[in-house]
């Protein structure tokens, strides 16, 4: 997905002009480029921050000479690089397909003939990379970009000779742990056949839309890694033997490269004649996105002079002999990356909607900036309307969006620019997203009754709605709903059947939350819930969605407790009910739609007190509060093993996941919102209490600086280092990263 170039982004990185940006993260940015000659390539730069780390650099140098080995037939062929300028950066081919983790979020788990291909072609790719005693160390789904010629593997950010660990710490594991080989997970020689164990796993995920083992926190992950049986639930039973040995425990019983592509494929044919149609739709309207974009650059801050930050990245070009010698030849003495592993954020693989883009309103002027020292930390405020909650929703991409009176409006993180508007979006409950798509139920375009629903995908960069499915074999027209989570290729809704005359009763008893197949508008199951006003906002219906549990929560009748109940997500059999008390009917809710926290093994509710419930059957496996003056607590989240909650005229709590144990607690210096979920941000957690964000330190556990003022809502935009936060009137950034 291409996003604009932000205002501080070079014109020009060597002989390249930058024309969007592709995706940015901790270690550097990639950007879209043109040569002067027309030529289109991804260019890779390291943040400056880093730039002067030698090993970063070396790292960097590593990468340039791996994906040199693999080539253009199995990778992105390097088209130039300059690893020793001030910001080293990296030309490769512009790949055009998506990235394997996207392409099956569009089209759902691949068909077999299509994995068997794919698996065939990147056992080959691998083939080619051992050849050269250099193993990648790091396949995943999103480092295998897929193509109508074939898989490409990219990122070799980790990749090293094997038996080389200068750069490896002892003992220390280095990579994706979903995808990790247990020798590689207690920090082993990683041999090509840790390799052939990650191919495995990739083409787990690409068959089922989950990994071998799991997900959840590393410390977990690692442990089913080396000890745990992989989870092969919906491998096609003639594959499963083949991934067995690819993913034993022992090396020496895997099977090697070629040994593989054999088993897995004969060898005929053309790739593009195995990819579902979907995924070569997708790979065309890439292929024809990046000629029409046009390239665009977003104004800086009010107080932000343009003239010194939009510069070029330009020295003298290399002598071509030398860059020959800095690549020639260092494959083979390829270094390990260290802990930290070098990685670039990809691309969001994001389906771009063709039409129906919202025309965007005029940008409303910001409004002045506080100039007190104690508000410095804010970088822009815009004026809105807006009488819905939750006010700001979610973060994806470079976008904050929120639901306003006019519709739901994104803006862009750093600078608060509005990006757009989709005007057709009038409900809040009517918008999900994961961090990476923006889905919305719209009215059904030439729906026969009334306000009939279908499902929209909108374009987190440009705004654009594009039709993503219907539920035209209903039995009777969707008339109202609340969209709870999209996963795959289901989406689950909480939602009422039936005809606009239909009697009040039928009305009444007619809520299910159900799953739905998008693509065939067909049901797949449906489970009576009782009924919901989608209008009154204490009667919120919030999900989460864990292993193969889809968790509810909402407030009970009488208003003095909080319902949860979890189904089965792949049948809709209900699998328990709980229920948490609040210290008072008077308390505010203690939970906003889209916070439910839970990890692998528990959901966490806050109430009366803090209760961890087990997924699969909803035993309260701790409860923590009893004995405790304060009686009431807010929503809680969950962040490597560690619950935090605001606690009721008092701070916050953290405690462990695994038992409830207070680890710490600290107090705040105004009251904390229990309304308001904190959020964990770099070496803080934020608290929202009533006159302004409190930031705690995570390792002194106490306030470390605070800012003015409060409200009703909070997110994080990790990327650019932003807390956002509305009152209704208006929307606010902090950079949470300045110290004074």
């Amino acid at each position: 997905m291409l996003s604009p170039l932000t205002h501080d982004d070079p014109v020009q990185i060597g002989a390249y002009r930058l024309t969007a940006r592709l995706g940015s993260g901790g270690m550097g940015t990639v950007y879209l480029a043109r040569s002067a000659g027309g030529r289109t390539v991804a260019l890779k730069t390291m943040h400056a921050g880093i730039a002067a780390d030698a090993d970063f650099r070396t790292r960097f140098r590593l990468e340039t000479d791996a994906a040199r080995i693999i080539g253009g037939h199995h990778g992105a062929t390097v088209v130039d690089a300059d690893p020793l300028a001030e910001t080293p950066w990296l030309a490769t081919e512009y790949v055009l397909g998506p990235p394997l983790d996207d392409a099956v979020s569009l089209s759902g788990a691949l068909p077999e003939p299509s994995v068997r291909a794919l698996g065939a072609a990147l056992a080959g790719a691998l083939a080619q990379l051992h050849a050269s005693e250099v193993v990648h160390r790091d396949l995943k789904p999103s480092n295998v970009m897929i193509t109508a010629y074939g898989p490409k593997i990219i990122d070799f950010g980790i990749a090293r000779a094997a038996g080389d660990d200068r750069l490896t710490r002892t003992g220390a594991a280095a990579g994706t742990p979903a995808f990790m080989s247990p020798e590689q997970a207690t920090g082993q020689e990683h041999t090509p056949a840790g390799d052939v164990f990650a191919l495995a796993g990739v083409l787990v995920f690409a068959l089922t839309g989950h990994g071998p083992f799991g997900s959840g926190q590393p410390a977990d992950l690692l442990y089913r890694v080396r000890y745990g049986d992989p989870d092969l639930t919906g491998v096609p039973a003639a594959v499963v033997p083949i991934l067995m040995r690819c993913l034993s425990k022992d090396p020496a019983r895997r099977p090697a490269t070629m040994e593989l592509a054999a088993e897995l494929h004969h060898g005929q044919g053309q790739f593009a004649d195995h990819l579902p149609a979907t995924i070569l739709t997708e790979i065309a309207r890439r292929a024809t996105e990046v000629w029409q974009h046009q390239p665009h650059r977003l104004q800086p801050p009010a107080d932000h002079n343009t003239a010194e930050t939009i510069h070029a990245f330009t020295r003298a070009p290399m002598p071509r002999r030398k860059v020959l010698a800095l690549s020639g030849g260092s494959a083979l003495a390829m270094t390990a990356a260290g802990v930290g592993a070098w990685s670039w954020l990809k691309s969001p693989g994001d389906k771009a909607a063709a039409a129906g883009a919202e025309p965007s309103p005029p940008p409303t002027a910001n409004t002045p900036l506080p100039t007190t020292v104690a508000d410095r930390r804010e970088t822009w405020r815009k004026s809105i309307r807006s009488s819905r909650r939750p006010l700001v929703r979610m973060t994806v991409g470079e976008v904050v969006a929120m639901m306003t009176d006019e519709g739901l409006l994104a803006l862009d993180a750093r600078s608060g620019e509005r990006r757009w508007i989709a005007g057709k979006v009038k409900h809040p409950r009517h918008v999900h997203s994961d961090g990476k798509r923006i889905h919305v139920l719209l009215p059904l375009p030439g729906g026969k009754h009334g306000n009939q629903l279908s499902l929209h995908a909108v374009d987190p960069v440009g705004g654009r709605t594009s039709l993503a499915g219907s539920f035209a074999k209903f039995d009777k027209p969707l008339q109202e709903a609340a969209l709870l989570q999209v996963v795959g290729d289901t989406v689950y809704l909480a939602a009422r059947k039936g005809l606009p005359n239909d009697a009040a009763g039928v009305r009444a008893q007619s809520w299910s939350v159900m799953a739905v197949d998008p693509r065939t508008g067909t049901e797949r199951w449906s489970s009576p819930i009782r009924s919901y006003d989608m209008e009154n906002p204490e009667d919120s219906i919030f999900s989460a969605f864990a292993g193969n549990r889809l968790i509810l929560c909402r407030t009970a009748k009488s208003g003095g407790s909080l319902e949860v109940s979890a189904r089965d997500a792949r049948n809709g059999q209900h699998a328990w009910d709980a229920t948490v008390a609040r210290a008072a009917a008077t308390d505010p809710p203690s939970a906003v739609p889209n916070t439910l926290a839970t990890d692998d093994t528990r959901a966490y509710v806050g109430g009366n007190r803090i209760q961890a419930h087990q997924l699969t059957d909803g035993a309260v496996t701790w409860a923590f509060g009893d004995g405790r003056s304060s009686g009431s607590y807010g929503t809680p989240v969950v962040r490597d093993g560690v619950v935090y909650a605001a606690e009721k005229g008092r701070g916050v709590v953290a405690l462990s996941a695994t038992n409830g144990e207070l680890r710490w607690e600290a107090e705040t210096g105004a009251l904390p919102d229990l309304r308001v979920p904190p959020v964990v941000g770099g070496k803080f957690l934020f608290v929202m209490a009533e006159t302004g964000i409190r930031a705690v330190s995570l390792s002194k556990h106490s306030e470390d600086w605070s800012s003015k003022p409060g409200s009703p809502s909070l997110v994080l935009h990790e990327d650019s280092k932003r807390l956002v936060q509305s009152d209704g009137k208006q929307v606010f950034a902090i950079r949470f990263d300045l110290t004074y």
